[in-house]
């Protein structure tokens, strides 16, 4: 399963999921984490750059070119929330503390 994540440069999950400025992007297999790669989005830049659809446009697109399966985040906002649902993504909210823990934790 690939399951991403906002990701904080000392490895806790980063709180803004839509202006994050790292994503990792996880396969986890049997509950271990077997692929581990963190992309630098600059959403926290971009974000107010163009409409909120342009922005969601954005994600989407990251999302799909990395075959996102799950999004884990701490907290999304409704749009983006009816976007990943539409996606037919699965999303886990509430994460927080060590990155890699929650997206074991999200993986079923």
């Amino acid at each position: 399963m690939i399951l991403c994540v906002p990701v904080n440069e000392d490895g806790s999950v980063d709180p803004r999921w839509g202006r994050a400025d790292r994503i990792a992007v996880a396969e986890v297999v049997d509950g271990e984490i077997t692929s581990w790669q963190e992309v630098e989005v600059s959403w926290s830049r971009l974000h107010d750059e163009g409409s909120p659809a342009r922005h969601h446009a954005r994600v989407a697109r990251f999302l799909k070119d990395h075959q996102i399966e799950t999004v884990v985040a701490d907290y999304v906002g409704e749009g983006m929330m009816r976007m990943v649902g539409t996606m037919g993504l699965t999303l886990c909210l509430d994460a927080h503390g060590d990155a890699r823990d929650a997206v074991v934790n999200a993986a079923p």
